[in-house]
């Protein structure tokens, strides 16, 4: 008996050596200099052609164009080895007069395959070999592929997106490492696919750093989790959309934190009235849908942001055609903005987001608003491209502006300021069937009041109490605007609880078990 395990040990062994294969034995140059990508491709094939297995990429500098990944191959680059792409654009497969490949590393239509280990995949995008209009390439992209590990890699200065999933399933990406400020287009992690799971990595981009896009109107973006991530981005953190052509059902995002970005050579954000900094993320959470496709079912929890100009940015447009965005639960929320354009969530006239819970958030906001930025209005923008900025440099009120709602629950959330600011804190805008509840919020200036609502009813605001001194709790505004329900408020500190304008009936608003 212990012969035979002995044997089979053995066999087991040898079959193992047979079929992992390292790359110096084909021939590959780790000087950076010679172009190698033969000598790696070769190493690929031939551990693919023997039944599979790992191809290692020992210590060392590999210059190559386009190598394609291969079934049952792991190929795996081990610690201070780097792939590193050649800066000559025509000599890659998808360059003008060429067909094939668009990523330093291609997997097509292919199963069961990784890439891991500690070393490092570097585009060298920012050479000036690549123009900023012309073939750019990813550094991974997976199209069509079925259960692909990513692991523990470092992707460097893509001269286009870092890593791209497209129309694929059952991916694993963990521990992923990626620094890209090479050109304004460098998205960290692009995902359009189904079954995927995205955890433990750290990423830092001049463009998008972790992106859901849904580019196939026939292809939805479903059952996707991302977890225990850092992210920092000069645009939008953590983004679903642009595109949404399909869209996206059943996504769950969780305990990552948000930062600003290490650089911002690209970027001028400071230019915008009032933006802190050059170096800010846009958006914190940008849930986006305007080109047609729809949102349904998105879990979001426990994300803490620094440095970024929008917390919240949830958008449904029209920019190629109308879609639908309902179904999103926010929860865990702690934030500091940098700007006037303050958390928002906007639909279009007669196309409403809809059935959205936001509990237990904390806002700390800029401030700094006018009484003129509290009354400027908004423009709908319905076809324009969905960025926080496209609504104006200042929305309205310092902590949320809401518009074109139904079947909003907002619970449990402080709205803070660092400087005064003369908007309110909460507006709503063709607002229904809505619930504030067990809330805290500074107080506006210019006797502005802490809540603004426009031609919206079935609101109800309830666990309010004020801790100083309010001039004014509510602004009811429009013939529209009713069924408005006060109840188990403490407004002991306030003045006036509600105040009406604009052909606002008097029976729009019920107090009910307030203590006064």
């Amino acid at each position: 008996m212990k012969k035979s395990l002995l044997l089979i040990i053995l066999l087991f062994a040898n079959y193992a050596w047979a079929n992992d294969v390292n790359v110096s034995d084909f021939g590959a140059v780790p000087d950076g200099k010679t172009l190698t990508a033969e000598a790696l491709q070769q190493a690929i094939d031939h551990c693919a052609e023997t039944g599979g297995g790992m191809v290692t990429v020992p210590v060392g500098t590999y210059l190559t164009t386009t190598l394609y990944l291969k079934s049952n191959v792991n190929l795996h680059i081990r610690k201070g080895a780097v792939i590193l792409g050649s800066t000559d654009p025509q000599a890659y497969p998808g360059a003008p007069g060429r067909t094939g490949g668009a990523a330093l590393i291609q997997a097509d239509s292919i199963r069961n395959a990784a890439i891991t280990g500690l070393g490092t995949i570097n585009g060298q995008g920012f050479k000036k070999y690549f123009p900023t209009s012309g073939p750019r390439f990813r550094n991974i992209r997976l199209y069509k592929c079925e259960n692909i590990t990513v692991k523990d890699v470092t992707l460097r200065n893509a001269s286009n997106w870092n890593f791209r999933i497209f129309k694929s399933e059952g991916v694993i990406v963990q521990g992923v490492r990626i620094y890209s400020f090479a050109n304004e287009n460098n998205d960290g992690i692009d995902i359009d696919g189904k079954n995927i799971t995205i955890s433990g990595c750290i990423i830092d981009t001049d463009d998008d750093a972790m992106c859901l896009k849904s580019d196939d109107p026939n292809f939805l973006v479903e059952n996707v989790t991302i977890s225990n991530c850092v992210i920092a981005s000069n645009c939008n953190a953590i983004k679903f959309g642009t595109s949404s052509r399909r869209g996206f059902k059943n996504i769950t995002i969780s305990n990552c934190v948000i930062r600003r970005p290490s650089e911002a050579a690209q970027r001028h954000w400071s230019s915008i009235q009032g933006v802190s900094s050059d170096t800010t993320v846009i958006s914190g959470l940008a849930l986006e849908v305007v080109d047609g496709g729809v949102m349904d079912q998105v879990t979001i929890s426990n994300i803490s942001m620094t440095g970024v100009q929008t917390p919240l940015f949830i958008r449904l447009g029209r920019r190629h055609g109308p879609g639908t965005l309902k179904n999103v639960l926010i929860n865990n929320i702690t934030a500091t903005n940098e700007s006037l354009m303050s958390s928002s969530i906007t639909g279009i006239p007669g196309s409403y987001v809809e059935n959205v819970l936001i509990q237990n958030v904390i806002l700390n906001n800029k401030g700094t608003g006018t009484l003129k930025e509290a009354n400027a209005p908004v423009p709908e923008k319905e076809k324009s491209y969905p960025e926080n900025r496209s609504l104006g440099y200042s929305l309205p009120a310092y902590g949320l502006y809401v518009r074109h709602v139904k079947n909003l629950s907002l619970g449990n959330f402080q709205f803070r300021l660092n400087n005064p600011d003369a908007r309110p804190a909460v507006m709503l805008d063709d607002c229904h069937h809505v619930r504030l509840q067990d809330f805290a919020a500074d107080t506006p200036s210019e006797d502005q009041p802490l809540i603004r609502l426009i031609q919206s009813d079935n609101v109800a605001i309830s666990g309010y109490q004020s801790t100083v001194e309010v001039p004014n709790f509510l602004r009811a505004e429009g013939a529209n605007t009713h069924d408005i329900k006060l109840s188990g408020n403490d407004f002991s500190r306030v003045k006036n609880v509600v105040q009406r304008a604009d052909g606002c009936r008097k029976s729009a608003a019920k107090m009910m078990n307030n203590f006064k």
